[in-house]
């Protein structure tokens, strides 16, 4: 390959991979490699999920595409990374004999450069990689390996740096943050890391975390949300299911009590908290009655915001052979009972904004408006703010929006 040769990549899947995604095109920037958009490129590196069966034809679409593209004589090589390459390799060799590499996991990155693909605004922070959960409904375990926890002064160096850059907002992230730290002392210790990166975290606006296990929130860390003005009053909670048979099924590790403690636990800690949770429809005998239940957990629990999954019959996880798979109509049928009440709460809480004052972040603008999130919203999974102002706004301001209408999922104000 030319050292002046032009690379794109395509991004799929998590904001994990994104952080990956940045750190491939980092080193290849340091080598000499010119970075472009993917349809200039020579090299196409497409940095692949495989979480679950959507993600999975996802990314054989987007290997498909690339492939015509090479054809058509636009491309030069295809690269393709990431998650679908750890787990199907051998397969993927043998039926895409156009792609020219595979290449799977890496270890968890101390990188010297990112070549960031987020808007220059807002940054994500990798604590750690793999899972120490072991559900029996996910792939990860077997796809990212052990877990293993970034040392605390790789991610100190790298809060500084955001730092110089002024993000407004940084996202803290890994599979599960709340495990940060037992692979190296043996204790989770996720409360002592955030202290050190609010501290380094003078020019940074928001600090958000992202995937918390319910079963390990501990008060300190509570104490930590509510104290901090950097840390977002916004926690997300994946809870998967609510049924005592179904959560020993999954191998959660946790009781509807304990689920129950935990929400009101953390509503009671932190003033104004909105939670965010997922859950899983139709796993392997899920009955008619476990499902009102969870239905009913979603209508009681009323979560600030909450993503809804179909069952993904994943080989190689522990629930791939368990006996009653739910049929797929079902499934569907099962999920949109959830969005649709999800649906109904969303637009009540929004509607409990109408006439208040939210502290937004400037994403983009559109035709003269401008598009924003609130602290409860995550980049790209849950809702936006519409902003309308008399002044020209731009990326990465924080702005007062004075909040006059709402919608289901989203809000409307002035500036």
């Amino acid at each position: 390959m030319s050292a002046k040769a032009k690379i794109g990549i395509l991004s799929l899947g998590c904001p994990r991979n994104l952080v990956d995604s940045e750190s491939v095109l980092g080193r290849l920037d340091l080598k000499g490699y010119l970075i472009t958009d993917i349809d200039k490129a020579d090299i196409a590196i497409v940095n692949t999920c495989a979480f679950i069966e959507d993600a999975k034809r996802e990314s054989i679409d987007a290997i498909l595409d690339l492939i015509e593209l090479k054809k058509a004589g636009s491309l030069k090589k295809i690269i393709v990374y990431g998650c679908l390459a750890q787990r199907y390799k051998e397969e993927l060799r043998d039926k895409l004999p156009e792609v020219d590499a595979f290449v799977g996991k890496l270890s968890l990155n101390h990188e010297l450069k990112r070549f960031p693909i987020t808007p220059k605004h807002f940054a994500y922070l990798k604590i750690c990689e793999g899972c120490i959960n072991n559900c029996s409904f996910c792939i990860i375990p077997k796809i990212k390996g052990r877990f293993k926890s970034l040392d605390r002064e790789s991610i100190i160096r790298k809060v500084q740096e955001f730092d110089k850059q002024k993000v407004s907002e940084l996202n803290i992230i890994g599979q599960d943050i709340t495990g940060y730290g037992i692979d190296l002392d043996g204790k989770t210790n996720l409360p002592e890391i955030l202290k050190e990166i609010v501290k380094k975290a003078d020019n940074i606006g928001w600090i958000r975390l992202l995937y918390l296990n319910p079963g390990r929130i501990s008060d300190e860390l509570l104490r930590i949300v509510r104290d901090s003005q950097k840390l977002c009053k916004y926690m997300d909670l994946p809870v998967q299911h609510i049924n005592n048979r179904i959560l020993k099924l999954m191998n959660r590790n946790t009781t509807r009590s304990d689920i129950f403690s935990t929400i009101e636990r953390v509503r009671k800690a932190v003033p104004g908290v909105g939670l965010r949770t997922s859950i899983i429809v139709g796993f392997p005998s899920e009955t008619d009655r476990e499902f009102k239940e969870l239905l009913d957990f979603v209508k009681e629990a009323r979560f600030e915001r909450l993503g809804a999954f179909v069952y993904s019959r994943e080989e190689g996880t522990g629930a791939y052979d368990l006996a009653g798979q739910v049929p797929k109509e079902t499934k569907t049928a099962r999920f949109n009972a959830i969005m649709s009440a999800q649906q109904n709460i969303s637009r009540e809480i929004n509607k409990s904004f109408l006439g208040k004052e939210l502290e937004v972040l400037i994403d983009e603008s559109v035709e003269g408006d401008y598009l924003g999130r609130s602290q409860y919203d995550a980049p790209e999974v849950d809702g936006q703010v519409f902003v309308k102002a008399q002044k020209i706004l731009k990326p990465g301001d924080f702005v007062k929006v004075r909040i006059t209408d709402t919608l289901e999922y989203d809000l409307v104000g002035e500036a």
